[in-house]
């Protein structure tokens, strides 16, 4: 089970199954040598969620009526610019703009969510899809790949048969000994290194876990949530990812429109 935190300290729990990190080491060590060990599920991990900005963006959502007297949000005395409670009259205007389209709802795009997933290389070819309003800094493989070597948690392998895993298997191997060659010839010239560097690229699978922080928006997380990604055939998007974003503080206010989720 993974345990999302949101910015009112409310903790959000669906079902991922993961295994620690902790045992990740004794997992490598007897891979070579167990064949039966698959370590179990890895989809999506995600954590560390902020949402931020929603002062400023409720009352920038007001300038255009000039109607800041009628705000009737809460909102935290600290260093946390969160607020504490919606009002009723806040939270009406905001759900007709975001109703209203795009052009009428330029305040969600001002209200920023940032977190920290682990996901695989094939579910993130698919993110990429929402570059707009959305920064993405990841791990880096270029620089990072050989620094250890690979075993089975470091991939995701939900759904995999008992034949497709050896396949894994052996494909692991192979990356483990190029990293071990890689890291056992520094004094060897550049272009030998930077060979070896490709080969490894080229063989990790796209099933190999990425982790990467995220800085978006409630308005493409509302795009996310009511397209055909609530339909996806990877659990990763129809269940895991769609479970955050209606975990997120007034999900169900502001960025699940009923109308097109019903279709």
């Amino acid at each position: 089970m993974v345990y999302i935190h949101t910015c009112f300290d409310v903790y959000v729990r669906f079902k991922i199954t993961i295994i620690s990190d902790s045992s990740c080491s004794g997992m490598c060590a007897s891979w070579k040598s167990n064949t039966n060990d698959t370590g179990g599920k890895k989809m999506l991990k995600i954590e560390n969620v902020e949402t931020m900005n929603w002062r400023a963006a409720i009352r920038g959502m007001r300038n255009p009526l000039e109607s800041w007297h009628k705000s009737d949000s809460g909102f935290s005395t600290g260093n946390f610019d969160l607020p504490c409670i919606i009002g009723p009259n806040d939270l009406d205007l905001m759900q007709r703009l975001a109703n209203a389209g795009t052009d009428h709802s330029k305040f969600l795009r001002m209200i920023t969510v940032s977190f920290d997933i682990s996901a695989p290389l094939y579910w993130w070819k698919e993110f990429d899809t929402y570059k707009i309003g959305t920064v993405r800094n990841s791990c880096s493989t270029m620089h990072k790949i050989e620094s250890k070597e690979l075993c089975i948690l470091d991939f995701s392998i939900d759904g995999l048969e008992y034949e497709d895993l050896n396949v894994l298997k052996v494909v692991i191997n192979r990356i483990n000994t190029l990293i071990d060659v890689y890291n056992n010839h520094f004094q060897s010239d550049a272009e030998y290194r930077k060979r070896l560097h490709r080969r490894i690229i080229k063989l990790l699978p796209d099933c190999y876990m990425q982790r990467a922080t995220i800085t978006t928006n409630y308005q493409v997380l509302r795009a996310i949530r009511n397209s055909q990604r609530k339909t996806h055939k990877l659990e990763e998007w129809a269940d895991d990812f769609m479970k955050f974003i209606d975990s997120l503080p007034y999900a169900k206010e502001l960025l699940i429109d009923e109308k097109r989720t019903n279709m």
